[in-house]
């Protein structure tokens, strides 16, 4: 028997018996400090995701804060957090290639200061066409892209 792989949208959905609220431990700690660490389901970062509207950005340091306040954590797990936005963008761009047209739009999560993250669907030039499409500036730094100004566009948390 063939294990048939799943596909994106069907990763976003398997929440794991996630969300849960951890301790830090003693290596995260180092970086992170004491207290509890949520480790979010996938589908919760999409929501998120899915709720920036037209012409405002998020970042994925304000999703792992609003993760943590809704979770009463002490902060929102850097790694999934990361990971699930990435799932999360590739299932949008499953559900478009599908012919839907109500997907999250990913291209409004940046990473910190405003980057642009290159390993979403369609790659740094698609998404500096669908923000650039939405008013934002791209600006380039050495192989980098950035949102100029960025921090105007946030959405409130």
């Amino acid at each position: 028997m063939v294990n048939k792989r799943k596909s994106w949208q069907e990763k976003l959905n398997d929440s794991k018996e996630l969300p849960k609220v951890e301790p830090i431990t003693n290596n995260m700690s180092k970086k992170w400090g004491e207290g509890t660490v949520v480790i979010p389901a996938p589908i919760e970062v999409d929501e998120i995701m899915r709720n920036v509207p037209r012409g405002k950005l998020i970042t994925i340091d304000q999703i792992r804060k609003k993760l943590a306040v809704k979770h009463k954590a002490s902060i929102g797990c850097p790694l999934t957090t990361g990971i699930f936005a990435w799932v999360s963008a590739h299932a949008a761009n499953e559900a478009a290639l599908e012919g839907k047209t109500d997907i999250t739009p990913y291209w409004r999560t940046l990473k910190t200061g405003g980057l642009i993250n290159e390993k979403y669907p369609g790659g740094i030039n698609y998404q500096k066409q669908l923000l650039e499409n939405e008013g934002h500036k791209i600006i380039q730094k050495g192989m980098k892209y950035y949102v100029l100004d960025y921090e105007k566009y946030l959405v409130d948390i």
